[in-house]
Parts: structure tokens; C-alpha cells; sequence
């Protein structure tokens, strides 16, 4: 879902999608206990976000899976001094998601993400109804106007449907658009 969001910001003109993931904070052993060294494996390419950074894009999307974890929590609460200086003010903001079910609280989990991006100042971009395929009745989808969303089962068996792919290229492409417009 993460690459296909980037995808859709490269399509706006000036726009990069640049993919990072949060600072891991459970240790090795825990990892290990849990099964997610895999997980870790899969994702070790793409490079640990700092705070500091986020002050450089004119929009971020941000993407966590059902209810928000630790790590993702503590990355966030290490955003005061952004905070404090405005940082984020006026920059765009979006959020996706998955959950392991059909009714795994994805709509909840993008809107209790919001709190964080309007304390900081930005400005919210989701995925509109323009978008028709979060409509769609001939298969089971994520996505909603909160932002593009899947489902992966309870053990990471499903991955993204096409239309789901579609969702997040789409929300993309409307967040890096909007952000080109307040940049210019």
C-alpha cells in the first residue's frame, strides 16, 4: 500500500513519494517470539524515518495497521519540538491502513490518526468519492473517504486487491496534488 501511494505522488509533476518506516523499539528476542522477524526482513530497505525530517515534505501520508502501535506512537509523541515551532502548520496530511478483518476498525483507526495531524497544524487530504472503487458491491475492499485502506487477515495471508492498489495510487496522487498547490 506504501508503494502504491508513493506511485501515485510521482505522478504529480515535482512530486516524489519517499517511503520510510518508524524506528523499531522492541528488542531482538521479542521480534523473534512474536514471528514478525520476517516482517523486519521484508521492510529492512527502506530507511528509518528521523523527527527532524518530516519538516522537509510538503505532505506526508502515514500508514499503520489497525489500532496505532507502540512504535508509531512513540514516534509521533517525539514530535513536540515541531510542534512547538509550527513545523507541520499548513503542510498536508493523510493517513491509510490495514486491518486483519473486514471490520477491523479501519475507518476508527485512520480518524483517531487525525487528532495527531490537526494538534500539528496540517491540513487533512483522504481519499474522495471520486474515487469510485471504494464503492464497488462485486468484491470485498477497503477504502473509504478517510483514506485508502486493507485487509490482510489475521495472518498477513491476503495482500492488497488491485482496487485497493488503485485506492492508494489514488489518495496519493489527491494528497501530493493538494500539496502542490499550497507549495506554489
Amino acid at each position: 500500500m506504501a508503494e502504491a501511494i508513493a506511485e501515485g505522488i510521482a505522478e504529480v509533476p515535482g512530486a516524489e513519494g519517499v517511503l520510510r518506516r518508524v524506528p523499531e523499539t522492541l528488542p531482538a528476542d521479542v521480534l523473534e517470539k512474536m514471528g514478525a522477524v520476517e516482517a523486519q526482513k521484508a521492510f529492512a530497505h527502506v530507511p528509518v524515518c528521523t523527527v527532524e525530517e518530516l519538516t522537509g515534505y510538503a505532505g506526508i501520508v502515514f500508514g499503520r495497521f489497525g489500532n496505532m502501535c507502540g512504535q508509531m506512537r512513540q514516534f509521533l509523541d517525539a514530535t513536540g519540538q515541531i510542534w512547538m515551532t509550527g513545523g507541520l502548520v499548513g503542510k498536508v496530511g493523510s493517513v491509510f491502513t490495514s486491518s486483519a478483518t473486514q471490520h477491523g476498525g479501519q475507518e476508527s483507526t485512520i480518524l483517531t490518526f487525525h487528532t495527531f495531524l490537526l494538534h500539528q497544524g496540517m491540513i487533512i487530504s483522504g481519499l474522495p468519492y471520486a474515487f469510485a472503487g471504494q464503492m464497488r458491491l462485486d468484491e470485498i475492499t477497503g477504502g473509504s473517504p478517510y483514506g485508502a485502506s486493507t485487509i490482510c487477515g489475521s495472518k498477513g495471508e491476503r495482500f492488497p486487491s488491485e482496487n485497493e492498489l488503485l485506492s492508494a495510487r489514488y489518495q496519493g496522487h489527491y494528497m501530493a496534488e493538494i500539496a502542490a498547490k499550497l507549495t506554489s
